[in-house]
Order: C-alpha cells, then structure tokens, then sequence
C-alpha cells in the first residue's frame, strides 16, 4: 500500500499514536507523518504510507493553517491551559481596534523564542524533556512567517477576553509561542485555549478521513481507493513532461536533456517530471548552465501503484 492518508486527529491522541494505529490497521511499518501536532491539538495530520514517504520532506515545506483561541489574563509554564498557571490577572480590558491593530502588527516575518514545552534539542536534549525535570535552557530565538492572520471572533467582556483567529504561516511557527506574544503585545499574559490545524502539506479537512473512517474501509478493503498518489502533495512545484525517450532515461535516474522534454516550466526550482501519459516519474533538479534535469527522486510505475 502505497500513498498519502489524511487523518483528521483526535483530541488526547499524539501524533505518533495516530501512526501506531494506522501501522497496525494497514499492517504496514512504513509510515511517516508530515509535521507533529500536540496531544491535545485536532485536525489535518498527513500519513505518509509506503513509498510516498519519499514526499515527506517536500510537504513540510509548504505553509500550515490554524484556527486558534488565545485567552487573555493568565500564563501557564505551558503556552496553554494544560500547563501551571504562572500568573492570572482580575480583570483585562482590551478594545477591538486595539485587537486588530495588534493582530496586523505579527503579519510578516516574525522571531519565535522556541517554548520549553517544545521538541527543541538543546545540548542533544529536548525542552521538554528538561522543562518535566524543572530545568530551563538558554534558547535561540527562530524565525518565522505570517502570512495572514484574521480575526474570526472575539469576546472581550469577559473578565478574560477570549479571542478566536485564522492563522497561515510558514513551517517551524509555535502558535501557543504566538499567542503569548499577541498577549505581549497587548500587555497582558495570554494561554492558547484551543488549536485545530486546518491545513497541512496542501491538505485540509475535506481530505481527511477519521480513524474509525479508516478502520472501516480497510476492513471492507476499500481504503486504497482513498489514497492520494505522492505527487498529490506537490502541486507547488513546477512541472515538466518527458518524451518516451526522455521518460525511460528518467526511469534509469539518467540526466535528462531539455531539448528531450516535450514542456518545462521555467525555474531553478525542484520540478516534477510526467510522461506524456501523466505518469508521475519523479522529482527532478534544474541544471540550467547545462540545460539538464537531475534526477533527485525518482518513481518508478509499480511505485505509484
């Protein structure tokens, strides 16, 4: 079996649960996923199954899409509610235009202090495993992009202010770490209440399938049906098509020569490589100073399968 698996996660589930499920319900060891979300976090987690876990590295490039509730007026040890409260005010009073006006202010590219509640490894440690221990560690601020962040909702009568937002953003970005820093900027301590990922490697809920869902097509043995083939999650590259020639060299993982391609998008970017007949053939780099493509991943027919 051989494909890509959108799962919508479970709350209470970690990503590497959700794997260990799939591995037993597809009787299959080679299965990857395409970025880890925390135990408590739902929403699109992309398995990679058999030879399409070629493809992960290229998924985890692509932006993600959040829908976050951030809580002002308290701090946890956690970013989130399942941590230690730190700090609690009474009573926070912030306006909405005050709100929006901060939301904007993170659009762009921002700096990240990794939260210790993260898999960060520091001197070959993870944060996590020293936060359990009561340890802190110096921590190298990460960069990070916004590409839009909106304003779904916001109740600011309550004492806490409670606040509803859309996020799209590069990989590598700590929403809870982003939530504190809204609440920074607005001064006042803030927790992430609630995350749901709603994109992930050009995925979304619409691709996914629940665990139950899954278990049951496998048992009537229709689940293979549902998978998408690996070049499903590489959209954002750019494609070009080989002539028959061209194609069989590329099965060879031989250099291929422009002038042998039937159509190329231009680029010096990662290109994925068809035969005429659609068939999926790989991933090629663009050699422009020799007007070649160098094969960098290549697929075979029964691979795709």
């Amino acid at each position: 079996m051989n494909g890509i698996l959108a799962v919508w996660k479970p709350a209470g589930w970690t990503s590497h649960d959700v794997v260990a499920k799939a591995r037993r319900l597809l009787r299959t060891k080679r299965i990857g996923h395409a970025g880890t979300l925390d135990p408590q976090v739902t929403g699109v987690l992309p398995l990679c199954i058999g030879k399409a876990t070629r493809v992960v590295e290229y998924m985890q490039d692509l932006p993600k899409a959040y829908e976050a509730v951030l809580q002002l007026g308290l701090s946890t040890d956690t970013q989130d509610l399942t941590g230690t409260v730190m700090e609690e005010l009474g009573t926070v009073r912030v306006s909405e235009q005050e709100l929006r006006r901060t939301l904007v202010s993170f659009v762009g590219e921002i700096e990240q202090l990794p939260p210790m509640y993260s898999a960060v490894k520091v001197d070959g440690k993870r944060l996590y495993e020293l936060a359990r221990e009561g340890k802190t560690a110096q921590r190298k601020p990460r960069k990070a992009t916004i590409y839009e962040l909106e304003l779904l909702e916001a109740d600011l009568e309550r004492d806490h202010p409670v606040i509803r937002f859309s996020v799209r953003c590069s990989k590598g970005t700590y929403i809870r770490t982003l939530c504190v820093d809204i609440g920074q900027a607005l001064g006042v301590p803030a927790v992430m209440a609630k995350l749901v990922r709603t994109q992930s490697g050009g995925l979304t809920e619409r691709d996914c399938l629940t665990l139950e869902e899954v278990e049951a097509l496998q048992e009537d043995g229709t689940l293979q049906a549902r998978l998408l083939p690996p070049d499903a999650v590489l959209a954002h590259l750019p494609q070009a098509v080989a002539g028959e020639e061209a194609a069989r060299m590329a099965l060879q993982g031989r250099r291929i020569a422009y002038c042998l391609l039937r159509e190329r998008e231009d680029g010096e970017r990662l290109t994925r490589l068809y035969g005429e007949d659609g068939t999926f053939l790989g991933v090629f780099q663009p050699e422009s100073e020799v007007s070649e493509l160098k094969p960098v991943k290549v697929f075979k027919p029964e691979e795709t399968e």
